[in-house]
């Protein structure tokens, strides 16, 4: 039994080491998503970087191997790729905080995190596979045939690393944990292939491995008990949940934030009102459709506008779109969100939903869904997008959407492209700026709306955009941005739509200020 294990355990490290290289670069992805996002450039210098890596390790392992070709060394190597997942939970706060906090474009801060947090250990798991082949290979003869055999085991295990990390470990163990078990597994590999001596090296790995941990624990109980930061993993994103209070009036506030820089949902504690200041804005919908019964709000969150929504219009009912089922419970469990007969709660993607809903529908369609980096999903904002939505509306209808940018200047790019897109498709598009004592040159909220039919308003003679009988409805209409609406960009569309590219230049435009 004993020799049975030795001849195979060669091949079960090979196995392990390529399923480790997948699961460690998904769950990269969520250790820097609290400070530079999930956006493609972050997935793409992920993958670029542990790529490059991998590829060194793979060149030092075989010029290793050649010159010597020992169990022992394979085992060290794979102790050390232990080390330096250790070494990547002890310092990934720090590092990402760093970089956060820097100037500079956010494709610059990608690279530059994954190279410092990732690098190292997938260097050291590259050198498995050759290493694995030349100490299993005998002879010229069936050379092929084993590396062959050696690179499939590795590729397999990468396929359920893959898996087991979207399905299993992120959304039910977390992404800080599942370092702390590759560290440890990879620990218990290099024991597979060879035992260790309790060299001075080793013993500091070790220590390393425990500081880190008990580090990280500290650090997030330390968190829970100041600020009752609850920080886990979904199938779709990382979320935290805390308290703090408004600068401004002192009253707490419980937010749940997805995004390095913004929060996505916030509700005071002693009413359950929401907090951020655009909110209010949806309202407009009882100006410009006074009869709206049926609306549609794209991206729940917490919850917490389509709670208000329900308790001030009590004979209207809506229907949310929220892509992640994890969020809907955390809106019940933080948030206060109790079932009503008036909500319909319905968990896709956006874009999906819109495409299969029954032509003229609702009477508003309000969308507040944001992705990485104050984004909104690129595939809510192409024209084929805006073409779903004007189908799905009454007569009359419009759409109230929250975008994050500025008016003018290099970080208005995407909001010149929205404008000019749905230009393409509605009557009359409006905008409106939540803080109108901001500069047009500076990151913030503004409201857009679209009416399908700009002929059928409450008031065909045009008060209606300066005035109401309704006080909180005057106060947002005299936000109304009256200058021409900048619409230079190119319309996006399915095939095309930069977004992430548009808000990376708006991010770097709001740090250089």
């Amino acid at each position: 039994m004993q020799a049975l294990f030795s001849r195979f355990a060669l091949e079960a490290a090979v196995f392990a080491c390529g399923a480790i290289v997948m699961i460690y670069e998904i769950t990269g992805s969520r250790i820097v998503a609290p400070y530079i996002g999930t956006s493609t450039y972050v997935w793409t210098s992920l993958i670029g970087v542990v790529l490059a890596a991998l590829s060194l390790g793979y060149w030092i392992g075989g010029k290793t191997a050649d010159r010597r070709p020992d169990a022992k060394v394979l085992a060290a190597a794979v102790f050390l790729a232990g080390g330096a997942v250790s070494l990547t939970v002890l310092i990934k706060d720090l590092v990402l905080a760093a970089l956060a906090a820097a100037g500079g474009a956010l494709e610059i801060k990608a690279v530059v995190a994954a190279l410092i947090l990732f690098a190292p250990a997938s260097i050291m798991l590259g050198f498995v596979a050759p290493y694995a082949i030349k100490l299993r290979m005998r002879t010229l003869d069936d050379s092929g045939k084993t590396a062959g055999r050696l690179f499939a085991l590795s590729t397999v295990g990468s396929i359920a690393g893959t898996f087991l990390a979207g399905f299993v470990l992120i959304p039910f163990v977390g992404s800080t944990r599942t370092l702390y078990l590759i560290a440890s597994l990879l620990f218990l590999v290099s024991l597979l292939i060879a035992p260790l001596a309790l060299a001075r090296r080793n013993v500091t790995v070790l220590l390393l491995f425990g500081i880190s941990v008990a580090s990280s624990e500290a650090s997030s109980y330390y968190l829970f008990r100041k600020h009752g930061l609850v920080d886990l993993d979904t199938s779709y994103s990382r979320v935290r949940i805390y308290e703090t209070e408004n600068e401004r009036t002192g009253r707490p506030f419980r937010a749940l934030a997805t995004d390095p820089y913004f929060a996505q949902s916030a509700m005071y504690l002693d009413d359950g009102t929401p907090v951020f200041e655009y909110i209010p804005f949806y309202h407009l919908v009882r100006h410009f459709k006074p009869d709206h019964e049926h609306s549609l709000m794209i991206g729940g969150a917490g919850f917490t506008f389509p709670q208000e929504y329900l308790r001030t219009y009590s004979s209207a009912r809506m229907d949310v779109v929220e892509i992640d089922p994890r969020m809907t419970e955390l809106a019940r469990q933080y948030f206060g969100l109790r079932d009503d007969p008036r909500l319909a709660v319905f968990h896709e993607d956006g874009r999906t939903f819109l495409n299969r809903a029954p032509s003229n529908t609702y009477d508003a369609v309000m969308v507040d869904a944001f992705g990485s980096l104050f984004s909104i999903p690129h595939q809510l904002t192409t024209v084929e997008a805006v073409r779903e939505m004007h189908r799905v509306l009454r007569d009359n209808g419009i759409v109230i959407i929250n975008i994050g940018s500025a008016i003018s200047g290099r970080g208005s790019l995407f909001l010149q492209a929205e404008i000019a897109t749905y230009k393409q498709v509605f009557d009359d598009v409006l905008l409106f700026k939540v803080r109108p004592e901001r500069r047009d040159a500076e990151l913030q909220n503004v409201i857009l709306v679209a009416r399908r039919s700009a002929a059928a308003l409450p008031c065909p003679n045009c008060p209606d955009l300066e005035s109401s009988t309704d006080a909180e409805i005057t106060r947002m209409l005299l936000t109304r941005f009256t200058s021409d609406l900048p619409h230079s960009q190119p319309v996006l569309t399915d095939d095309l739509a930069p977004v992430e590219r548009y808000n990376s230049l708006a991010l770097s435009e709001m740090q250089s200020r």
